[in-house]
């Protein structure tokens, strides 16, 4: 499985938790667990490939999102301006986590690839105005890194 097919199953893990509530290392082994992967193999593509090689990482960052949730959701407010970050969709906005969090803590994900991944999967999920959503926000976020290190 490609790093991009695991983080795309990520993404899957975090937009759920947000209506299951389920702990992260427990969405994880219940939706990677053979069965439940199994049986969505036959509807999605992406769970025909073999998670096992990505498991690693697909657990790390949706336990990494779960755990710094709270500030990452800060970040996004900052950063929308005008907007209340609960009427940003779910999925747009966990792929504004899932970007945010591997910038922030993933050494191995540069920064444009984080953020060029966010875009392709909100775009993919969410549609055209999502994806120039996402890349404005996680634009402005990367600049303000960028700031805070030249400080």
């Amino acid at each position: 499985m490609t790093r991009a097919n695991a983080r795309e199953l990520a993404l899957h893990l975090i937009y759920s938790r947000g209506f299951t509530g389920e702990a992260p290392q427990e969405a994880v082994d219940t939706r990677l667990g053979e069965e439940y992967y199994s049986t969505l193999a036959q509807e999605y593509r992406l769970y025909a490939e073999d998670a096992a090689s990505q498991r690693t990482y697909i657990r790390r960052v949706v336990a990494g999102v779960a755990e710094n949730q709270e500030a990452l959701d800060a970040r996004i407010a900052a950063l929308s301006i005008g907007w209340d970050v609960k009427r940003i969709s779910r999925v747009t906005r966990a792929c504004l986590q899932l970007a945010m969090y591997e910038v922030l803590c993933e050494d191995t994900v540069p920064t444009n690839v984080a953020i060029s991944e966010a875009v392709r999967l909100a775009k993919l999920y969410d549609g055209e105005d999502a994806a120039a959503f996402v890349n404005g926000i996680l634009g402005s976020f990367a600049r303000s890194l960028t700031i805070q290190g030249a400080e």
